[in-house]
């Protein structure tokens, strides 16, 4: 069965360590004998971080401007193109400080819908010290900026802390916990870090069988995640009325979803939308091999919850006799 690819997003301020840590998880994937790329973004036309990266690591590069604004068509583009030539194990996408993370995260999940791509977390990196600063004075766009990179994570890692006292640490610390009360802290100088405990916290990468086997065992969690974004990929095709219902009765906390789905009742395969708590279906005619896969998007829902869900679906209609064809 063909493998899906996680994805991280690296997020963070201009400065906060971003590239300093970027180089901790490549060597560490690859003294997994893991197959690492990166998608590298930068503001300027020179792709000065990416001189920092071994050349052994296949990269894709954004450059002349912000993934979230003005080149943010692209990156669904670069990272399907990356991912179908080089075949990695593991995706780094390393943003730029100006990025706003959930814009980064859409471009993502757009790649999931016709290809096997998972964001698996939203690591964001914080300079003690220039947070600190930021915070009392409470004012400008980079504040408001920061606050948001800290409100989405996953993970977040506080970084320089040997620039500031034990006291402030722990003020920061604080700061960070009233934005984002979910979100791992772990605070580092130079983002040195553990990288197994951080990929723990953020999802890690399983191999094939691996979450089935801890759903099993009972060794994963069921409280609610801090997640930005689940991509199940389905194994059979699903009742439609079930699949609507089940829409319809979506947590508050999933703002968006979408995906490509073939349903065992019709005759057709289609693309849903769902926002707002609307949900839109559209018939379609997918050009070449595209998975069914739906995608859902939000804060402090449980992936878990969601996920029982959707495999109790499709092995109901596992069992089920013929049904009849209808349609949406």
């Amino acid at each position: 069965m063909e493998q899906v690819v996680p994805v991280y997003i690296l997020s963070g301020f201009l400065g906060s360590g971003k590239t300093t840590l970027l180089q901790h998880l490549l060597e560490y994937w690859k003294a997994q004998g893991l197959r690492p790329a990166v998608v590298m973004n930068e503001l300027g036309e020179v792709n000065l971080d990416g001189l920092l990266v071994e050349q052994s690591v296949p990269m894709a590069e954004l450059l002349g401007g912000c993934i979230c604004c003005s080149i943010r068509g692209d990156l669904s583009t670069e990272l399907a193109t990356l991912v179908k030539k080089e075949s990695p194990d593991v995706v780094i996408i390393e943003a730029t400080g100006a990025a706003n993370p959930l814009e980064i995260v859409d471009g993502v999940t757009e790649t999931s819908l016709y290809l096997k791509v998972e964001l698996k977390s939203l690591i964001t990196v914080v300079d003690a010290a220039h947070i600190l600063e930021l915070h009392r004075s409470q004012q400008g766009k980079t504040y408001r900026l920061m606050q948001e990179q800290i409100r989405c994570a996953s993970v977040l890692i506080l970084n320089k802390t040997d620039r500031v006292t034990e006291d402030e640490v722990t003020e920061v610390s604080a700061v960070l916990r009233k934005w984002n009360a979910f979100a791992p802290i772990m605070s580092t100088v130079r983002c040195e870090v553990d990288p197994e405990e951080l990929l723990s916290n953020s999802g890690g990468i399983l191999r094939e069988g691996e979450a089935d086997a801890k759903q099993e065992t009972g060794s994963m969690h069921t409280a609610h995640d801090h997640v930005m974004a689940y991509t199940h990929y389905f194994k059979r095709p699903v009742d439609s009325m079930e699949f609507e219902e089940f829409v319809k009765e979506l947590p508050r906390d999933v703002y968006r979803a979408k995906g490509i789905l073939t349903f065992s009742d019709t005759s057709s395969r289609f693309l849903f939308q769902y926002a707002y708590r609307e949900a839109d279906y559209m018939k379609i005619t997918p050009q070449g091999e595209v998975p069914d896969v739906a995608v859902f998007i939000g804060e402090h829902f449980s992936s878990r919850e969601l996920r029982d869900k959707l495999l109790q679906m499709e092995k109901r209609n596992l069992v089920r006799p013929g049904t009849v064809k209808r349609s949406l």
